[in-house]
Order: C-alpha cells, then structure tokens, then sequence
C-alpha cells in the first residue's frame, strides 16, 4: 500500500470516528479498543494570572479504551 492510499483510509476512518462520536455513538474496534465520549460535569476552576474563580460548564470529552487484549499485547511487548 502506497502512503497516499493509506493517508485516504486513516483520514476516512477518523471522519467515521468523529461524526459517530458527534452523535453520542461509541465505536468499537474489536481487539483493540473503544472510542467513547466521557460526561464532565460542572466544575469550579481558578485562573492564576488573574485570581479570578471560574465556573466550567458540564461538556463531553472523546477518550479511548484500549482492549484487554490490546494491553496483554503490549505489555509482552514491554518485557521481552
């Protein structure tokens, strides 16, 4: 495989992921991992320069799961 061909389907994959993931849709890789969305709920927060307190709002952040499997692998890996 070429590197423009791989670039296609690695950038296509991640639109995937993103527009699913923009639709509160996780996406499971079977073998390697999950892409899901975490909740944070509301927060205080301080801003240093300014000694000011901020509110942050309660949001969504993307995150990844890696698969028990995926770890197993990696961690043999990591003792050889």
């Amino acid at each position: 495989m070429d590197y423009a061909t791989a670039l296609t389907v690695v950038e296509s994959f991640m639109s995937e992921v993103k527009s699913s993931l923009a639709n509160q849709e996780p996406v499971f890789l079977r073998g390697f991992g999950s892409f899901i969305l975490k909740h944070r709920a509301e927060k205080t927060a301080r801003n240093i320069s300014r000694n000011t307190t901020v509110i942050v709002p309660e949001h969504d952040i993307p995150a990844f799961k890696p698969a028990k499997e995926f770890v197993a692998s990696i961690s043999k890996l990591k003792n050889i």
